[in-house]
């Protein structure tokens, strides 16, 4: 489902950020996906999402409801778009491809640690270094404590996944020996 849902919301993304750059507007249209994208993780709103019987319209209206004056007029439109298309689901993933799109027309880098334990502000900062070296570019790192790790981290920036995380050196191991 997560592939289905970046296909799905990467002409979205891409849309919405040409329109933010086109007026101008990229950190608006930044801070108006960010919370749709919270209003949309919240459980009780994907049940009511899939309830089959709500309309698309009323879907819309609640939508627009919540996001009060939050919302600029062009975002209106493009939540009525969404609802009408049945894709208020995968605005988490929309917004977070406008946002690499945003980072990477700026020259940064998007990056996600996952590690076992919280992260401190010098432990970030190191990396952010490290990574701004190898990968030649300014990085904005994300920080998610992932206990089942075990130990290490996990560095996700674009294409680039380094897994320096001990289950994935079990996972490994284990595939090295046939188990």
């Amino acid at each position: 489902m997560a592939q289905e849902a970046s296909t799905i919301a990467r002409p979205y993304a891409e849309a919405v950020y040409r329109l933010a750059a086109d007026e101008g507007k990229l950190d608006t249209w930044s801070d108006m996906l960010a919370f749709l994208a919270e209003v949309m993780k919240d459980p009780a709103m994907k049940g009511v999402v899939s309830n089959p019987g709500l309309t698309r319209d009323r879907l819309a209206e609640l939508m627009l409801d919540i996001g009060g004056g939050r919302l600029t007029d062009t975002g209106q439109n493009f939540v009525r778009l969404l609802a009408e298309n049945g894709r208020l689901s995968v605005l988490p993933e929309i917004a977070a491809q406008s946002h690499r799109l945003k980072q990477e027309s700026q020259g940064t880098l998007a990056v996600e640690i996952t590690s076992a334990y919280p992260l401190n502000a010098a432990q970030e900062q190191s990396l952010a270094e490290a990574l701004k070296v190898k990968l030649g570019r300014e990085v904005s790192i994300t920080s998610v404590e992932d206990p089942e790790l075990v130990g290490g981290a996990l560095i996700r920036a674009g294409d680039l996944v380094i897994d320096g995380t001990v289950k994935g050196q079990l996972r490994q191991l284990a595939k090295e020996l046939g188990i």
